[in-house]
């Protein structure tokens, strides 16, 4: 992955939006990872990823591991489960 200062990132912004076309970029400041900028694309096919995780996972929920909400806050503040 390349990699770019945050003040390379500000003046070389025109060739950075290039560039993440064909792979992410991380952005540094002051030597720490900060960000990193990732293509519309790949952004995209990151959601639609997550959105079948999620998905599949209500699929898996059996009612009878259900619980009311309320009464979840209830037995959670009473420290039942500490």
């Amino acid at each position: 992955m390349l990699s770019l200062t945050a003040n390379e990132a500000k003046t070389k912004f025109g060739n950075m939006l290039i560039n993440v076309q064909s792979e992410p970029i991380e952005i540094l400041k002051n030597g720490t990872s900060v960000a990193v900028v990732i293509s519309s694309k790949e952004y995209q096919q990151i959601e639609a990823l997550k959105m079948e995780l999620v998905k599949s996972r209500f699929a898996n929920v059996d009612n009878t591991d259900l619980v009311d909400g309320e009464r979840f806050f209830q037995e959670l503040d009473s420290g039942q489960y500490d």
